[in-house]
């Protein structure tokens, strides 16, 4: 379903030497999660890791086969691929291994690449490392087996995965970085991994950064409680992480049997690989294929989908966030301007959500180089549809920074620029809009001029994606500072400056105040034109914006998505419309990025014609309409 695969880490309980409990409780775990594709099992978990030299015990070697043969029984015509952990003979020689199955049969074997040799682990004691076995085989229960460090295993669909065996995480090389180079999008860790103090959490900032540089979907499943405690302690710590993002994580310290699942969009990475320039640029070395049959259909995602993508959810996160776009955008603003040699910034200011982050900003970098802010010109220019609030929004906001505001009107100019073009003034059409919002850019460029100063444009990136800006009016400016922002982020940014006591009343109006442009008479004092109840809310935009340009999702992806996501706030039908007015703006409005002003990228994000995204502004998007 869309490239979603259910991957499960299981850590058995253990009986340290007995294979056959140790099998039973395997098989059982298996059982339990039928509805997944992959389950992941600890290393060497048919025996125990610490078994220490009863490794070379005859009596254990075979018993582990036995317990693989009884596990094969029990998975008949069970097709989730189950990878367990094992010591294997080979050529007179110990090998730590993952044993892949699936439907009974053993896919593949991979021999563990790097073995410790600290303290408390003396593996070189008693395994062999298989870092140069490769396009080899081997007989195991019966089967003939592919058998070393250059397997991948694979489905007709998005499903690629490689095995890496827990130190092999810690090197400076880890296998996982060629497994994903060569197409594995989700790397299975067979670890036993003990405890100490501060070990747990460098062990998760390992795994999620690993999934991260590997741009890949990383699963860890590690020994638990019921490993020998003569040296150490295993605390049976499991985890499933998404390109940076810890998805789940098992209890540690439990004595009970622990199941994990997580579902991974595999589809979603190995898009992103593609559009990752470097990711190409590695070399890569031969692997083999190894077929798995199609896995097990999800019927339905058990994962939620943060509705606001460019936004952190936690606010801990989110002011670190905060903090580091306003540094952004005020140091732009202020090398901009030194190098332009240019004291004064012109900005217009509605009382809306767009220019009182940027008038924020602009604040922000005056003060931090101490300029004076007098030479900040923030203009009001109220039109035919401005009401009172919005104006004393904006006037008191610039009292609240110590910056004096100009007031010009447009009416009087607009209706100088219908009598022009002979447009009757009762014609509240795009024509009526467009004149005002022209001549409050033709007023902020000719006041620029005046002072010798820098218009500063306030449209957000959202604005920019759906081409919500009036071409060569609010379109333009000489520095796009807002550009790359959102605008669901945008809020956030405004509630970050509320730090401020002096600021928290007129921002607390400002953010409840609805998005418009004003274009249009307002009733009784009242906002008649409401931008989401026109284009839609932003809200679903950035979250559309987000999927296709970061991950390249399909319509119908983005659809089920953005339903798994708002469930709770908008019906399919209404979230499909949206999608589909989002598609076409999107496509039809390329025209105006193509001419954008610069703008500082804060984001992975970015439209950007000249160094993010490029799209012919004449491409058709039947295709795209056609497929949602």
């Amino acid at each position: 379903m869309f490239g979603f695969y259910r991957v499960s880490v299981a850590v058995p309980e253990l009986c340290l030497g007995n294979t056959t409990k140790n099998a039973s409780s395997i098989i059982n775990l298996i059982n339990s999660a039928k509805d997944s594709s992959i389950l992941l099992f600890p290393e060497l978990c048919l025996s125990g890791y610490s078994a220490g030299d009863l490794f070379f015990n005859q009596t254990l070697i075979e018993n582990q086969l036995t317990a693989l043969q009884n596990i094969l029984k029990a998975t008949k015509n069970i097709s989730t691929i189950v990878v367990v952990g094992m010591a294997i003979v080979e050529t007179n020689r110990l090998y730590n291994c993952g044993v892949v199955i699936q439907d009974g049969k053993i896919l593949g074997v991979v021999p563990k690449t790097y073995l410790p040799n600290k303290k408390e682990f003396y593996e070189k004691r008693h395994f062999t490392s298989g870092k140069d076995i490769k396009n080899h085989s081997i007989s195991l229960c019966g089967q003939n087996i592919p058998f070393g460090v250059d397997l991948i295993f694979k489905d007709k669909e998005f499903l690629s995965f490689g095995i890496e065996i827990c130190e092999d995480l810690w090197t400076v090389n880890p296998p996982s970085n060629q497994l994903a180079l060569n197409g594995a999008t989700l790397v299975l860790n067979l670890s036993a991994s003990n405890e100490l103090v501060g070990k747990s959490e460098y062990r998760k900032n390992l795994v999620v950064s690993q999934s991260a540089r590997a741009m890949c979907a990383y699963a860890y499943a590690s020994s638990g409680m019921g490993e020998s405690t003569s040296e150490t302690i295993f605390g049976g710590d499991g985890m499933i992480a998404e390109y940076g993002s810890l998805l789940t994580r098992t209890e540690r310290f439990s004595f009970d049997e622990q199941l994990v699942s997580s579902d991974v969009d595999l589809q979603k990475l190995a898009n992103l690989r593609m559009s990752e320039t470097s990711f190409g640029d590695e070399p890569t070395t031969p692997y083999r294929a190894v077929e798995c049959f199609a896995t097990p259909k999800l019927s339905n995602i058990e994962r939620t989908f943060d509705k606001y993508p460019f936004v952190p959810f936690d606010e801990h996160t989110k002011h670190i966030r905060c903090t580091e776009i306003v540094n952004i955008l005020s140091h732009s603003l202020i090398q901009r301007m030194q190098r332009a040699n240019i004291k004064k910034a012109v900005i217009g200011v509605s009382g809306g959500l767009d220019s009182t982050f940027a008038l924020l900003v602009i604040n922000h970098a005056y003060e931090i180089k101490n300029w004076d802010k007098s030479d900040i010109v923030a203009i009001t220019m109220p039109g035919f549809g401005t009401t009172s609030k919005t104006k004393n929004s904006a006037m008191e906001l610039c009292s609240s920074l110590g910056i004096e505001p100009k007031t010009i009107s447009i009416e009087e100019l607009s209706l100088e620029g219908f009598k022009a073009i002979e447009h009757d003034k009762n014609s509240h059409d795009v024509t009526y809009e467009n004149v005002q919002a022209r001549n409050r850019t033709s007023v902020l460029m000719n006041m620029a001029n005046k002072v010798g100063g820098l218009v500063i444009g306030t449209g957000d990136m959202s604005e920019i994606a759906l081409g919500w800006n009036t071409y060569n009016g609010d379109h333009m400016s000489m520095y796009s500072l807002n550009s790359g922002v959102p605008k669901t982020l945008i809020k956030s940014l405004i509630e970050f400056f509320k730090e401020k006591d002096t600021l928290v009343g007129i921002l607390e109006k400002i953010l409840n105040t609805p998005v418009s442009p004003e274009l249009l008479p307002a009733n009784n004092d009242e906002i008649t034109q409401e931008t989401e109840k026109i284009i839609g809310p932003y809200e679903l935009h950035d979250f559309f914006l987000y999927h296709m340009l970061k991950y390249g999702a399909t319509p119908q992806k983005i659809l089920f998505l953005a339903n798994l996501a708002f469930g709770d706030t908008y019906d399919n039908t209404t979230i499909k419309k949206w999608l589909s007015i989002f598609i076409k703006r999107f496509f039809t409005q390329q025209f105006k990025r193509d001419v954008v002003p610069n703008g500082p990228k804060v984001g992975t994000i970015s439209l950007n014609p000249r160094a993010d995204w490029r799209m012919p502004s004449d491409v058709d998007f039947e295709e795209w309409i056609k497929e949602l």
